[in-house]
């Protein structure tokens, strides 16, 4: 695989500081019963990289003792995870929101048969991965088979009250573009995937986020291999929309890795560039970790930026939560 770091270091991008940190998101580890195109963690079934049980007990304190809103478990598939249904709990039962980043498929490995009807007794939020409404553009990228059973488990989530209005049950849609461009107008997009999911299949949902294609790990090397990654990047930076840096997920968002290391995004994660030091902390491994978060504040420390975060400005601007508000 192509390193794509060395092509982003050397950056303009403006700098930044945090603000008051709101989201805990945890990548639970890089197993995953599939493997995307797109996917820019690179998961994948062959992963082994999971977190282990004394990190895991980190997180719940974290939460406390940060009065964190909000828990955003992603991986790989964070329900491969022996431990993902107890962090839930304990989370709902400090009264934290807690998202689920869940590729659908997920809901007919060995095991995960009940997986909807916990999710839903959790009032946990769904964000499902679907990166078309079309058989074909779907399987292309996530593998054969893999829209047939998107379907069918967003059938079985909207069974359990997932996106039927009133329910308390938020289930959202993720778009990825399936090359080197921005992704289209989200608004314009999320009504055209209503209207071709409600009048073909029945299936209802919140909101669509519409994310753009990070140029790091498998796409970024993918670029790499068909010559595209500069014109790409180019594009990224023709693009940026200097309002999208007030709404940029880092400001408010701290990403922890499987081993437990801080980030400010999960892309810098990816490219193993952690969050600056807190506090003057200097841990063993020159990485922050949880620990240091139970005790330091990150509000006001400065963001560590690198030519990708141009992915997260460009045009109606990206975030986990979909285009950046106007």
């Amino acid at each position: 695989m192509h390193a794509t770091l060395p092509l982003l270091q050397a950056t303009e991008f403006p700098s930044l500081r945090r603000h008051q940190l709101t989201t805990l998101q945890v990548n639970l580890g890089y197993r995953c019963n599939q493997s995307c195109v797109h996917c820019h963690v690179n998961a994948g079934p062959n992963r082994t990289e999971m977190m282990d049980e004394d990190t895991l007990g980190l997180i719940a304190q974290v939460l406390q003792a940060r009065a964190i809103e909000t828990l955003d478990l992603t991986g790989g598939a964070p329900e491969l995870h022996g431990g993902f249904r107890r962090l839930v709990q304990q989370a709902r039962a400090l009264g934290v929101r807690v998202i689920d980043r869940c590729n659908l498929t997920i809901l007919f490995e060995p095991g995960q048969e009940d997986l909807a009807q916990f999710l839903a007794d959790q009032q946990v939020e769904v964000v499902a991965s679907l990166p078309c409404y079309s058989l074909e553009n779907v399987d292309k990228q996530r593998g054969e088979g893999v829209f047939d059973k998107s379907i069918a488990a967003l059938k079985q989530l909207n069974a359990l009250g997932y996106g039927q209005p009133g329910s308390g049950l938020t289930l959202n849609l993720v778009y990825n573009p399936q090359g080197p461009s921005l992704p289209p107008d989200q608004v314009k997009l999320q009504a055209d995937y209503k209207r071709e999911l409600s009048s073909h299949f029945g299936i209802v949902f919140n909101d669509l986020f519409a994310l753009a294609n990070m140029p790091i790990k498998r796409f970024g090397s993918m670029l790499i291999s068909k010559g595209q990654f500069r014109t790409y990047m180019q594009l990224l930076r023709d693009s940026f929309a200097g309002g999208n840096l007030e709404h940029v997920m880092c400001r408010s968002l701290v990403s922890v890795d499987w081993q437990g290391y801080l980030y400010d995004c999960d892309f810098n994660q990816q490219l193993e560039l952690p969050l600056p030091l807190l506090g003057g902390v200097h841990a063993p491994s020159g990485r922050p970790h949880l620990r240091e978060l139970m005790q330091f504040d990150p509000q006001g420390h400065p963001i560590r930026v690198a030519d990708h975060c141009y992915g997260c400005t460009a045009g109606q601007g990206s975030s986990c939560g979909g285009a950046l508000p106007e």
